[in-house]
């Protein structure tokens, strides 16, 4: 059974890095690569087609749009092309990639209610190249209200991710196309996180390792078996990831433990620490790979990232 990842153990990785280096000098070195443009770094290969990954807990606090913004970050980071769709009224995520998101700004309520497309809602990240948002305003709050009476209500997701030009296949969309679509549902089941499900390839959980870290998330999976028999077969929990990670508490190994008897392989071996420099970063509106991108929180996100995307190459 493979060990839990901390940020410490990634600074000693071989990726690339001077191997004669301290674990702080290391961390300053993807300091440094992290605030440049994604050429100078070490790119992944890009998958065959885009990958749609819905990032989904009913638990509220368990790090789902801090891991969803991160994750999105270091993908872009690793030379993939990323649209985040930030479906949560709240809009956390939006703010996070520091886009404008107050009422009136095209987002994904008009995608959903009025069909606008996506390629005319999307918005660029400002702080990194190739990495696109779908941003959410307090509009999206009503949202569910309004779709209760709509035609094919739970694939109005499905049908604006389908339509849009630089979704599918190389040869479909070309060089331009995106690598991954990233979707930030709310904490709940309602019929906003029903259409990301109905819409996606795949799941991300993030799971907290704390001691109620597993409550609610039996019905999560009775929805998802729901969803794959009547409305997307195809979808599939790809990814599970340990949030809020302290490797001094039993609790946290004990969490980590019962999670991986529970879904064994599809647990990334990397886990996210407690970190506060992962808090502070939205209050700036950035992602902790850019606010500071030698902090454990940052390191640990940016080798996750890797990990669930050369994963998911091998699938």
């Amino acid at each position: 059974m493979p060990e839990i990842r901390t940020a410490g153990d990634l600074a000693n990785l071989d990726d690339g890095y001077d191997p004669d280096a301290t674990p702080l000098a290391r961390a300053a070195q993807h300091s440094v690569l992290a605030r440049r443009v994604s050429p100078t770094r070490e790119a992944i290969a890009r998958p065959p087609a885009t990958r749609v990954v819905v990032v989904a807990n009913q638990k509220g606090g368990v790090g789902k749009t801090t891991s969803t913004v991160n994750v999105a970050a270091s993908l872009a980071q690793l030379g993939q092309r990323v649209l985040v769709v930030d479906l949560d009224p709240q809009g956390n995520a939006s703010t996070a990639l520091n886009i404008e998101h107050h009422r009136g700004v095209p987002s994904i309520y008009d995608a959903l209610v009025d069909g606008t497309p996506f390629d005319e809602v999307e918005q660029a990240c400002p702080d990194l190249p190739g990495l696109f948002v779908v941003p959410s305003t307090i509009d999206l709050a009503g949202a569910e209200i309004e779709l209760v009476s709509a035609v094919a209500r739970e694939g109005r997701l499905r049908k604006a991710i389908a339509a849009h030009p630089g979704i599918g296949t190389a040869t479909e969309a070309g060089d331009e196309r995106y690598d991954y679509v990233l979707i930030d549902c709310p904490p709940s089941l309602g019929l906003l996180t029903l259409n990301a499900l109905v819409a996606g390839d795949e799941m991300l959980i993030p799971i907290q390792a704390e001691y109620y870290a597993l409550e609610g998330l039996g019905q999560l999976l009775e929805t998802v078996d729901m969803v794959k028999g009547y409305l997307n077969p195809t979808l599939a929990v790809s990814t599970i990831l340990l949030t809020m990670y302290d490797v001094r508490t039993r609790l946290s190994q004990g969490v980590a433990q019962e999670v991986r008897d529970h879904f064994g392989e599809k647990v990334l071996r990397t886990a996210i620490p407690r970190s506060v420099r992962v808090s502070e970063a939205p209050s700036y509106g950035q992602t902790v790979m850019t606010y500071d991108p030698g902090s454990p929180g940052a390191l640990s996100y940016f080798e996750a990232a890797r990990e669930f995307a050369t994963r998911g190459a091998r699938r």
